[in-house]
């Protein structure tokens, strides 16, 4: 069985990760899969890897977008934090989290060591914090396609750095399951930006796969 599941939403990420990873560290105690992409398909993927596999940790990696320039394009960062936004009730500025509704995203039956888990969850980040460490990542069903989609959920998580579509849904399989998650993504690309031209997908994805390697070697 692995020690390590390193998780990527699409078969593109992984490949151009396998390759960085393998031309310079043992896999030998390393599996690589997809999860899938967005929040679904990740959930579903996570918990069946963590079912079949019983990995002693997952690692999940990929790219994603930053919000207002805070983070710099074409590297990589840790999380210490994921947060959800798009599930709860309403949409536009009426929008309500699940947090906000006081509906937590897992509610542990009674007598259970299993937490209440609401719109954050704390990450794992080893014996000491993941450097460089950009906090908070916010998991998002639908990715920001322009200003006024950063903006509305800048106001519900005004710490988010960056946005993602799966790291809450590995988070939450983790907890659950009480194996520890560690997320470092790729910045590609600013939140909002839909034109490709303006991504760096290739440098984003390198230089993630070298925070990874040095937490593997």
């Amino acid at each position: 069985m692995p020690t390590t599941l390193i998780l990527a939403p699409t078969p593109f990420e992984l490949t151009i990760l396998r390759g960085a990873l393998e031309s310079k560290i043992d896999l030998s105690s390393v599996a690589l899969e997809c999860c899938g992409f967005g929040v679904i398909a990740a959930a579903a993927r996570a918990a069946q890897f963590l079912s079949l596999d019983s990995p002693e940790r997952i690692v999940l990696t990929g790219i994603a977008g930053t919000f207002n320039n805070r983070l710099q394009i074409g590297h990589a960062y840790w999380f210490s934090e994921v947060a959800a936004f798009g599930i709860g009730a309403g949409s536009g500025p009426q929008f309500l989290t699940a947090g906000e509704m006081d509906w937590p995203h897992w509610d542990a039956p009674a007598g259970s060591a299993e937490d209440r888990i609401g719109d954050v969850i704390q990450l794992t980040t080893g014996s000491s914090p993941r450097e460089p460490n950009a906090g908070m990542l916010l998991t998002v069903c639908a990715a920001s396609a322009q200003q006024s989609d950063v903006d509305l959920r800048l106001a519900k998580f005004p710490a988010a750095a960056a946005e993602d579509m799966e790291g809450f849904s590995a988070a939450l399989a983790g907890r659950i399951c009480d194996v520890p998650v560690e997320i470092v993504r790729g910045i590609s690309n600013n939140a909002g930006d839909r034109n490709k031209e303006n991504w760096q997908i290739r440098e984003a994805l390198a230089a993630a796969a070298e925070l990874i390697i040095e937490t593997l070697a």
